[in-house]
């Protein structure tokens, strides 16, 4: 899988300096990579059909597995509550007492809005040192299920959460993510959970 594109939501440059910071941020890219589809293929392609009707087009959750695995490996902590009131994202990277979260948004733009929120509202109590959110770009999306939440959907968004954190310290990253390339040769994306199931 590939990122075709970044948005800078909220950015401290003395953050970004920190070792935390770099690393986390160069592992968040690199497991988006590591995101196939056929598994072992080495790159992602997706079977190109809309999902706007039944039984048609490709899941969103299995999608993200190899990118947990990956962060997994690398010692980042799965399914992890940041606060009793914020709730869980996917992963965070820990060290000397600071966080950097992930978010893979898999639900529809109501999902995304509060993944985004939390981020920021995150930042904001100082749970959390810096976030990445990675959504599909439209053009992935269309090939998903249906009402999926996409990368230009948020766009208009982005100067509101930018104005929400900007007296705060803390960086907010999002990733546009889409796929390497588009075949009838390969199965469909299961809808469900697991993404080693038989299409």
């Amino acid at each position: 899988m590939k990122i075709i594109k970044t948005e800078q939501l909220l950015s401290s440059p003395h953050i970004e300096q920190q070792s935390i910071y770099q690393q986390s941020k160069q592992q968040v890219q690199e497991a988006i990579q590591q995101v196939e589809w056929p598994e072992n293929s080495g790159q992602f392609t997706i079977y190109p059909e809309s999902g706007k009707k039944r039984g048609q087009g490709n899941g969103v959750k299995p999608i993200k597995l190899k990118f947990i695995e990956y962060l997994k490996a690398q010692n980042w902590q799965i399914e992890y509550e940041i606060s009793p009131e914020l709730g869980k994202v996917d992963a965070v990277f820990n060290e000397a007492r600071k966080t950097v979260a992930v978010e893979w948004e898999t639900g529809n733009i109501s999902s995304s809005h509060r993944s985004i929120n939390k981020m920021v509202l995150g930042i904001q109590k100082q749970y959390i040192l810096a976030s990445f959110v990675i959504v599909p770009c439209r053009n992935l999306a269309q090939y998903l299920t249906d009402r999926i939440a996409n990368f230009e959907e948020l766009e208009p968004y982005f100067d509101f959460w930018r104005n929400c954190g900007a007296c705060y310290q803390g960086n907010l990253l999002i990733f546009g993510v889409e796929h390497d390339q588009t075949s009838h040769e390969v199965p469909r994306i299961p809808k469900g959970t697991d993404g080693r199931a038989k299409a």
